[in-house]
C-alpha cells in the first residue's frame, strides 16, 4: 500500500491509516484534490470544487483529540441533487442554479459525522432523469475509460469521479438505476439500498415528493470495491428524524446457514444478450460457486412484468407531478427524451395509476416468498455493453438501447429490494475497452448479504480500477 499513490487507496485503507495516525486527513484530502485537478478538466465529473472547505475540515479532523468515526479523513463527493448547506442543489437545471441549501441532507450529515471530507459536488443530468449525464448548466461528464462510452446516469459524475480517483467514495441516488447505471458504465461497485434503509430528505424542497418517488428513490454510494461499502454503509444508515419512514436496523443481519442459495437467471425477456454480458454472468456465477455459494439456474417470479409495470407506473406519477416543471424548465433535448420514455413505457393515469400503485404489493410479496428460498439473485443488468454518450437522446432506437430494456433495473426499485452492481469482465471491443457489470439482488434489509457476495467475487476477479488506472496513467 505504501508504494501506491494515495489517491488510489481504498476508503478502508485511508481510514485505517488516518485513525492510526500513519497519515493525516490533510494528506488524504490533498492527494484527492491533486488528482481532481489533474483529471477533472477532461472528465467534468466534479462541477463544484470544495477544496477550501475540504482543507478546513481536514485540518479540524487532524486537530481533534480522537478519530471522528469510521470514515475519518476519507475524501468523498456529493451529487448536486442533494442538499449540502450553502451550496446549490441545481439538479442540473439552469433555473435552479441559485437554489441554495439551508442545511445538510441526512446523507451528507451522516457522512460528515463519520469523519468523511467532502471535496466536491458531482454532475447529474437535468432533473436526474437520464441514463446519461449531460445538462445545459454544467455540460457533459465523460467516462474515464474513454469517449466511446457514456458515463451513465443519473449519478454519472459520481461514477466517473470515484473511478478516476477523485475521492474514495461517491454519493449517488437511484430511482430506476441511477447508482447501478454509472457503476456499470465506469466499472465501479455499488449497492442500491432497499426502501427505508438510508434516511433521505432535502431541506431546500418546497413540497413533498410523489409517493412512488418516495418509495422507489434511495440514497447510496459508488465505490471501487465491496469492502468500502461494508465500511461506509453503517454510517449511511444512521437514523435521522427528518425521514419519518427510515427503518433503524443494523447493517449486519442474522447469519444464514450455508451454503447460501443464489438464483441465477439469464432471462433477457426475448431480446438478444451480447456474448460479453453472458461471459460476465458466467464469471460471476463461477466465482460465487467457488466461494461456496449454491448457485442454481432458476427463473424468479414476474420479473419482466413487474419491471415494465413499475416503470409505467413511475412514468404516470412523473407525468402528473414533474411534467409541468419539465415542460417549463427542461431543455428541448430532455423533453424529447421524455417523449420517448412515454412511448416505451406509456404512463398509467387516473384510476389505473392508483390500481398499479396498489399492485406493487403483489410483486413485492411474490419476490419476498421467492427470496425465502433464494436469499440472493444473480441477474443481467444491461443486455448489451454500455452505450455511447447521448445514446438515450437518439430517438426511439437510442432510448430503447439505453433505457427501454432495463427491466432488471426498474424491477428492484419498484418493489423496494436492494440490488448491487459490480464489474466481472472488461471487454476489449472495437471501440475500446469497457467494463461489463452484473447485478446481485437480495432479501429486504439484507444489503450486507449482497456486499458479501460481491466481495467474494472480487476475491476471484480483480476490481476493474486496476486496468483503468494502467490505461489512464
Amino acid at each position: 500500500m505504501t508504494d501506491t499513490p494515495l489517491w488510489q487507496w481504498s476508503a478502508a485503507e485511508i481510514a485505517a491509516a488516518t485513525r492510526s495516525g500513519r497519515i493525516t486527513a490533510t494528506e488524504a484530502v490533498e492527494a484527492a484534490l491533486a488528482r481532481m485537478d489533474a483529471t477533472n478538466p477532461a472528465l467534468n465529473a466534479v462541477v463544484e470544487s470544495l477544496a477550501d472547505e475540504a482543507r478546513a475540515q481536514a485540518a479540524a479532523l487532524d486537530a481533534s483529540d480522537a478519530p471522528r468515526g469510521a470514515l475519518h479523513g476519507v475524501p468523498v463527493t456529493i451529487k448536486i441533487n442533494v442538499d449540502q448547506k450553502g451550496h446549490a442543489s441545481s439538479n442540473g437545471v439552469p433555473a435552479f442554479r441559485d437554489l441554495i441549501a439551508p442545511d445538510d441532507a441526512p446523507i451528507v450529515a451522516n457522512l460528515k459525522a463519520a469523519g468523511a471530507v467532502v471535496i466536491g459536488r458531482t454532475n447529474t443530468p437535468e432533473f436526474s432523469f437520464r441514463a446519461d449525464t449531460d445538462n445545459p448548466l454544467h455540460g457533459r461528464t465523460h467516462n474515464p475509460w474513454g469517449r466511446h462510452l457514456s458515463a451513465g446516469g443519473s449519478s454519472g459524475g459520481a461514477g466517473s469521479a470515484v473511478m478516476a480517483g477523485m475521492g474514495a467514495l461517491a454519493h449517488g441516488n437511484d430511482i430506476g438505476g441511477s447508482l447501478r447505471f454509472p457503476a456499470s458504465a465506469n466499472g465501479a461497485v455499488t449497492v442500491k439500498p432497499g426502501l427505508g434503509r438510508v434516511p433521505a430528505w432535502n431541506p431546500s424542497q418546497k413540497a413533498e415528493r410523489g409517493m412512488l418517488a418516495q418509495s422507489m428513490s434511495v440514497q447510496g454510494l459508488i465505490a471501487r470495491n465491496a469492502a468500502d461499502l461494508h465500511l461506509a454503509m453503517p454510517a449511511m444508515i444512521a437514523p435521522d428524524p427528518r425521514d419519518p419512514f427510515h427503518v433503524p436496523l443494523p447493517w449486519r443481519g442474522p447469519e444464514i446457514a450455508g451454503p447460501i442459495r443464489v438464483a441465477f437467471t439469464r432471462d433477457s425477456f426475448g431480446w438478444d444478450m451480447h456474448p460479453d454480458v453472458s461471459a460476465a454472468l458466467d464469471a460471476a456465477a463461477d466465482a460465487l460457486s467457488d466461494a461456496g455459494y449454491a448457485v442454481e439456474q432458476v427463473e424468479p417470479p414476474l420479473a419482466r412484468e413487474a419491471g415494465e409495470i413499475g416503470y409505467r407506473t413511475l412514468m404516470g406519477e412523473v407525468k402528473a407531478m414533474m411534467g409541468p416543471d419539465i415542460e417549463t424548465y427542461g431543455s428541448p433535448t430532455l423533453k424529447a427524451i421524455f417523449s420517448e420514455y412515454f412511448t416505451h413505457f406509456p404512463p398509467y393515469e387516473g384510476v389505473e395509476l392508483l390500481q398499479m400503485m396498489a399492485r406493487r404489493s403483489h410483486y413485492a410479496r411474490a419476490w419476498s416468498l421467492f427470496l425465502e428460498d433464494y436469499p440472493l439473485v444473480l441477474t443481467p443488468f444491461l443486455l448489451q455493453p454500455f452505450f455511447t454518450a447521448n445514446r438515450d437522446a437518439e430517438g426511439a432506437e437510442g432510448a430503447a438501447e439505453a433505457l427501454g430494456r432495463s427491466h432488471w433495473s426498474f424491477l428492484f426499485n419498484f418493489i423496494g429490494l436492494p440490488a448491487g452492481n459490480l464489474p466481472t469482465r472488461v471487454a476489449d471491443l472495437p471501440a475500446g475497452p469497457q467494463p461489463i457489470g452484473v447485478q446481485i439482488a437480495g432479501r429486504r434489509w439484507r444489503e450486507d448479504l449482497i456486499v458479501d457476495a460481491m466481495a467474494a467475487i472480487e476475491a476471484r476477479i480483480p476490481p476493474a480500477c486496476h486496468r483503468l488506472w494502467s490505461q489512464m496513467g
